[in-house]
């Protein structure tokens, strides 16, 4: 049995349907009531990674363990440690931890210490483990849906900086084959797109396939701070504005780690558009 965490987020959701279609039997973890949506077969269990105690008796009877954190899950809360505690006891053997490439590049960013504790802890709990460090997401271009539909406009800062941002689904993958094959214990997986775009690109990209032109606004700095902070806590703020203007070069270097798992190229950040263009429009 495989808990999934995070189960109906961008990459837990495919995770969900990819562990599903290859005949696993998986608890699909949410803090929400009974998602819609879910494969036939999947069981739901509602919790939350906020409250270890909720997770305990889902584990039970479990073999591996997906941990997600989003949001304010990233702040600070019970010690890691304790979570991974609560996992041996219920008898789970291995664990997949999603992380961020900034957890190794930018040691010293605030807005990443919790997920730098999970890492810590994880390595430590004498379970089979695989870290995950993703970079940027192309879902975060779910950001740009309502002006692309309402102005036909991108606003966004450093339209010229490229980096390798990653769909998803490919997280999902790669999270999937950890769980559930060998040889994959112990690694930690850098995973991006295949290739590096700037965000004005990006936004070609969408006005490609929507067939319409789509007009990108470059955002000053201050100007894309003041929007972010309406939905981010300031330290967040000027980590992702840092990362975002000025990436370290390998920061912007696409990883083989998708590949070297998956046996496939990364999915492009066209791929990514055309299948969640239905927002765009």
């Amino acid at each position: 049995m495989i808990v999934v965490t995070g189960a109906t987020g961008n990459i837990g959701r495919p995770l969900v349907a990819a562990l599903a279609e290859a005949g696993q039997e998986v608890v699909a973890v949410s803090r929400r009531p009974l998602p819609s949506g879910l494969p036939e077969g999947v069981r739901h269990a509602q919790a939350d990674l906020g409250d270890f105690e909720s997770i305990r008796p889902v584990l039970q009877g479990a073999d591996a363990f997906f941990i997600l954190l989003a949001g304010e899950l990233n702040g600070p809360g019970e010690p890691a440690a304790d979570l991974l505690a609560i996992a041996k006891e219920a008898g789970v053997k291995r664990v997949v931890l999603v992380s961020s490439q900034l957890a190794g590049t930018r040691s010293d960013t605030l807005s990443h210490n919790r997920l730098r504790e999970f890492e810590a802890a994880v390595r430590d709990s004498g379970l089979e483990w695989t870290i995950l460090r993703p970079g940027g997401f192309a879902s975060n271009s779910f950001a740009w849906a309502e002006p692309v539909r309402t102005q036909r406009s991108v606003f966004h800062p450093f339209g010229d900086v490229a980096l390798p941002v990653v769909d998803p689904a490919d997280i999902a993958d790669v999270a999937a084959v950890a769980l559930t094959q060998g040889g994959h214990a112990g690694q930690t997986y850098v995973i991006t797109g295949p290739e590096a775009i700037t965000p004005r690109r990006q936004a070609e990209v969408i006005a490609e396939a929507l067939g319409e032109g789509v007009t990108y606004v470059d955002l000053t700095r201050e100007a894309a701070a003041e929007q972010m902070a309406q939905f981010m806590p300031p330290p967040v703020v000027e980590g992702t504005l840092d990362v975002l203007g000025s990436p370290l070069p390998v920061e912007q270097q696409v990883s083989p780690d998708v590949e070297k798992v998956l046996l496939r190229p990364a999915r492009s950040y066209g791929d990514w558009v055309s299948r969640n263009l239905p927002a765009f429009r």
